[in-house]
């Protein structure tokens, strides 16, 4: 089979009720999610989507009759930011189109591997595209139900800083999706273990990368309705094209967001270690908060070119945010975060924004922690080279601890980190107004 046709009707009655405008409630998820989990029981190697009643086709018809279109605004708030569209198209794939895009899928067009399977550079020859093409091992840890979440959200969600899937193939017991290619990979090919022949990524692209990523999450948690979780947000999950713009993928893991009157999602803890919330960690309980956390994982991994978890270190320098915890409490310490590949070629005022930010994203409690528009807020300001935080003035060398007690409170963080929202936010004010006054001029 080439597609999910065995999509049951009251499956899809459920699905319509979860992804409509009309008020979503936890109950509902909770059905859709049974309803999922009764039919891939019954049948183990048969996946379901919803389907309009006129694109069940035949295979051999052209693929722009082969295109399912899915309206954004039944799902999701209407937005004005470039880079949305309000139409998706997602393709349904033959395996043996896949095949002959990726050369029978030879080593020399791998292009990355892990824990879901192998990805590989492809070319569609029905138009020409450059694609990437995951192909979901059957004896991973990812399975069907991954399979088909990514498929769904990555069908109803869309977003400039959203990885683009171009389609899927479901024949038989093979799972592949279709991406638009990435042509420099991952963040963490150009940040963590950097080769020899690597030029390493300077302040102001590592601050652009930072606010594409908070961009994206931004519109999981705050325009996608019902809100979702992304749950796996990590260096090796943030793809950059040629001009290191970033985009989100693999959302295998993502969730469905509290709605209503609750506050959080129970769910069995998933995700990679060092980038999950402590508090999911313990209890299972899920919000958007996490996924700031990990966003703060992130971001420290920007500004120190470490990574999250790394044995080869000893002792407490292993967990990045243990290592850095203290620091974070010294002011005259900061500088210590600072990766050596950066050579000092970065504003102070501006690395101590970040630090601050990344600071209080990683609190242990939640609800200290910002939200994740005030961080793209705050970012905004900092991957700009003329903002007021990007003055020329080079970080001195590394200090060493103080004699004297020079702890940081996290008031003093939340205050360093109102400052760069309250310049972001004076900013798009004052371009919002100079674009309205340019098109009155018109």
């Amino acid at each position: 089979m080439g597609c999910f046709s065995c999509f049951s009707s009251q499956e899809k009655k459920a699905f319509k009720r979860i992804h409509s405008k009309s008020k979503e409630t936890s109950d509902v998820v909770r059905q859709r999610e049974t309803l999922l989990h009764q039919q891939q029981q019954q049948r183990p190697h048969s996946l379901s989507r919803p389907k309009p009643q006129q694109d069940q086709r035949s295979h051999s018809q052209p693929l722009s009759e082969n295109t399912r279109k899915v309206p954004a605004e039944t799902t999701h708030q209407k937005s004005s930011n470039k880079g949305e569209s309000q139409n998706i198209a997602a393709q349904t794939f033959t395996f043996r189109e896949l095949a002959t895009a990726t050369k029978n899928f030879r080593s020399e067009c791998l292009i990355g591997e892990g824990g879901f399977g192998r990805v590989y550079k492809g070319h569609l020859n029905k138009t020409g595209q450059t694609v990437a093409v995951k192909q979901l091992d059957r004896n991973g840890l990812q399975g069907n139900r991954e399979f088909l979440v990514e498929v769904l959200m990555l069908s109803l969600l869309h977003h400039s800083n959203l990885v683009n899937l171009i389609g899927y193939c479901a024949d038989g017991d093979q799972r592949l999706l279709v991406y638009e290619y990435m042509s420099l990979g991952s963040l963490e090919d150009h940040l963590l273990d950097l080769e020899r022949d690597k030029l390493p990524l300077d302040w102001f692209t590592r601050m652009k990368i930072a606010l594409h990523a908070a961009n994206g999450l931004e519109y999981l948690h705050h325009r996608a309705n019902p809100p979702v979780i992304y749950r796996d947000l990590k260096s090796s999950n943030i793809l950059l094209d040629k001009e290191h713009n970033a985009k989100l993928s693999d959302f295998g893991l993502a969730k469905v967001g509290p709605t209503g009157e609750n506050t959080h999602v129970s769910s069995r803890v998933m995700g990679t270690y060092g980038y999950c919330a402590p508090e999911y960690q313990q209890t299972g309980k899920l919000t958007i908060k996490s996924d700031v956390y990990s966003f703060g994982v992130v971001l420290l991994e920007l500004i120190t070119g470490r990574r999250a978890v790394d044995i080869t270190r000893f002792g407490h320098q292993q967990n990045l945010v243990t290592w850095a915890e203290p620091i974070f409490k010294d002011t005259k310490r900061h500088i210590e975060l600072a990766d050596p590949l950066l050579g000092a070629n970065f504003p102070r005022k501006n690395f101590s924004q970040a630090v601050a930010i990344a600071s209080m994203c990683l609190q242990d409690d939640p609800v200290v922690r910002p939200l994740i528009s005030d961080v793209v807020t705050a970012l905004s300001t900092l991957s700009v080279p003329d903002s007021p935080f990007a003055s020329p003035t080079r970080a001195p060398p590394p200090m060493h601890m103080s004699t004297e007690d020079n702890i940081i409170s996290t008031r003093e963080c939340q205050e360093e980190l109102a400052e760069a929202i309250e310049w972001g936010s004076n900013s798009r004010k004052q371009n919002a107004r100079s674009l309205a006054s340019c098109g009155s001029s018109v």
